[in-house]
């Protein structure tokens, strides 16, 4: 029986994707659920399974074509099963040739082939940092940007060569900066800043950290306390929490929490939802759990939809002060930096304390300066004395 590989069906935000290399060749037999083709959308990578088993009779979008919903991909006889299971006894003479299998593993997505082939750079030689050891285009690119190594012979360029290269966009990278142009274009953004003594949460931290990973099986960070601080000033602040639509403003009487996490694909926001209602601990494990399915390109649509509010750390790179974007259709976004001892002043006294420098850029259209202030100043309060989180002050 022949039976068709379809696309999935994709969320209404997404309408297209594009396929990213086949995991099996006509001919080879393929078990029920297994993992045929990978599509990238302009969110996330979907994986489309085997239906049934069987082998596969014809591929019918090649790499790279871009495909809809409920395309057929491909082709299975699921009465062929038999017939692809029996050459898998090959003689024992023909073990050697299982040799280049090194070579087969280290698979390059196309992108990252294409431009291993204009560089020179062997893909074999490459650790992938992708899904399943895939090498990624980055892989190639930091290949392509360390010096030779020293067997390898030197490559002379021409006395003043200027070198190009031209590297298509991920559907991931496009649809970012579509958002973030779109962003600045429609939104009235504004920025303000405020800064905010880390040693009270510091202290907390370092006291408990062990009893708590003990306690709760995850590591207690910095991130759980920032989102528990801004679901408290946007608790006094709703606006803040708020999103237009047309003519109308949409306050929200739940607390969705975008956090920004960096993947080998680019930025993804995945959703903490009612974070309102979660616990330290059980933000910091959903946190580690989205950082890992990103790592992994394990991230669902799912995931993405949604937010009534962001926060971004840039200090984890080392970024001392910044201007977040929006992140449409939410209306204000916190934004995290490094923390950096300097001198300040208390109770008429220089001392030298961990500081953060905080920025919380909002859409003046619906929000004044006022309510942004204040709702910085609210998160400041919270970090800066750990107890108005407890006793809801």
């Amino acid at each position: 029986m022949i039976i068709d590989v379809k696309v999935p069906m994709l969320s209404e935000s997404v309408s297209e994707g594009t396929l990213l290399e086949w995991k099996k060749k006509v001919g080879e037999a393929v078990a029920r659920d297994e993992i045929l083709i990978d599509i990238e959308t302009d969110k996330v990578v979907l994986e489309v399974p085997s239906p049934q088993a069987g082998v596969l009779v014809e591929i019918v979008a090649q790499d790279g074509e871009t495909v809809v919903a409920d395309q057929v991909l491909a082709r299975i006889d699921t009465a062929a099963t038999a017939a692809a299971e029996a050459p898998a006894a090959a003689p024992a003479e023909a073990a050697p040739a299982a040799a280049p299998a090194a070579a087969q593993n280290n698979a390059a997505m196309p992108a990252a082939a294409k431009l291993a082939a204009e560089t020179g750079v062997d893909v074999n030689a490459l650790q992938g940092s992708g899904r399943d050891g895939r090498v990624l285009k980055e892989d190639v690119q930091n290949a392509a940007a360390k010096p030779a190594a020293a067997t390898a012979p030197a490559v002379a360029l021409p006395a003043g060569a200027r070198p190009e290269e031209r590297v298509p966009m991920s559907r991931l990278r496009t649809r970012v900066a579509e958002r973030l142009l779109a962003s600045q274009q429609e939104n009235a953004i504004l920025t303000t800043f405020n800064e905010v003594n880390m040693k009270p949460i510091m202290d907390l931290r370092a006291k408990y950290k062990e009893k708590f990973e003990k306690e709760h099986g995850v590591k207690l960070g910095f991130m759980s306390f920032f989102v528990k601080a801004a679901v408290a000033a946007l608790k006094k602040y709703p606006v803040v929490n708020a999103s237009v639509d047309g003519k109308d403003i949409v306050y929200h009487g739940y607390f969705d929490i975008g956090i920004a996490i960096g993947s080998p694909r680019g930025l993804v926001v995945p959703i903490l939802r009612d974070a309102d209602q979660m616990s330290i601990a059980d933000i910091e494990q959903a946190i580690v759990d989205y950082a890992k399915k990103a790592k992994d390109g394990k991230i669902a649509i799912e995931d993405l939809t949604g937010g009534t509010f962001s926060i971004t750390n840039g200090g984890t790179f080392g970024s001392m002060m910044s201007t977040p974007i929006i992140n449409p259709p939410q209306s204000a976004i916190l934004g995290m930096h490094a923390t950096k001892e300097r001198a300040v002043v208390e109770n008429g006294q220089v001392v030298v304390r961990p500081m953060m420098y905080l920025a919380l850029s909002y859409d003046h259209r619906i929000i004044d300066g006022r309510e942004a202030v204040l709702t910085l100043v609210a998160i400041k309060d919270a970090l800066e004395d750990p107890a108005r989180l407890l006793l809801d002050l």
